[in-house]
Order: structure tokens, then sequence, then C-alpha cells
């Protein structure tokens, strides 16, 4: 397992992760780092506690939003799909009518000519 230090607020916190994780999570502790230096240029001295309680409430809201939008994402991909197997069987069906008619033309035509050559069919 290893190891990384990332600095928020001002104050250093060693932290375990997985190998090879180490860049993800310095990125993220300075993501919430930001978060917080906002609330505190906003805010100045609440509270430390206060401060990271905010800044938690701001990134489940925009975690909200966010699966929100993959939600409306996944219900239009699905309605896509529906709509592409639809489209899909509806070519079929008129590829099989079009067969249909044109066998149909055929022997039509088949039987013309063997009128119009006097042999029978």
């Amino acid at each position: 397992m290893a190891q990384v230090t990332v600095n928020i607020d001002g104050k250093a916190y060693r932290m375990a992760c997985e190998e090879g994780q180490e860049d993800h999570l310095l990125d993220l502790a300075a993501r919430f780092d930001s978060y917080i230096s906002n609330l505190r240029g906003s805010f100045g001295e609440i509270g430390d506690l206060r401060l990271t309680v905010m800044a938690g409430i701001m990134i489940m809201d925009e975690l909200h939003d966010l699966q929100a939008a993959v939600d409306a994402n996944a219900a239009e991909l699905a309605e896509l799909r529906r709509a592409a197997g639809s489209a899909d069987e509806n070519r079929a069906a008129e590829a099989d009518a079009l067969a249909d008619r044109l066998e149909n033309l055929a022997e039509r035509i088949t039987t013309l000519s063997c009128k119009v050559s006097g042999v029978s069919k």
C-alpha cells in the first residue's frame, strides 16, 4: 500500500492508497483544498470543521447534479437503442415485403413471357 502526504487548508495529512493511485489522490486533495480555500475566502474564519462540512456539501451537490445528468443520458441512450431496434425491425419487414413483391412480379413476368411465346407454364 502506497502512502502520500496531501495538503488541505495548510495542513499536511499522511494517507494510504493503492499502488499507482498516488497522483490521483494528490489531485483529489488539491481539488478539495481549492473548495476550502474558496469558502475561506468567501466566509473568512468560520472554523475548520464548518468549512470542511460546507465543502463536502458543495461536492455532494455537484455529484448529485452529475448523477442526474448521467441518469438522463442513460435514459436517452436506452430510448435511442429502442428506436434503433424498431428501425431495424421495420427495415427487415420492408425488405421481406419487397422480396415478396419482387417474387410475385417475377412470377407474373414468367407467366406473361410464356403466354407471349406460346409456351405453357
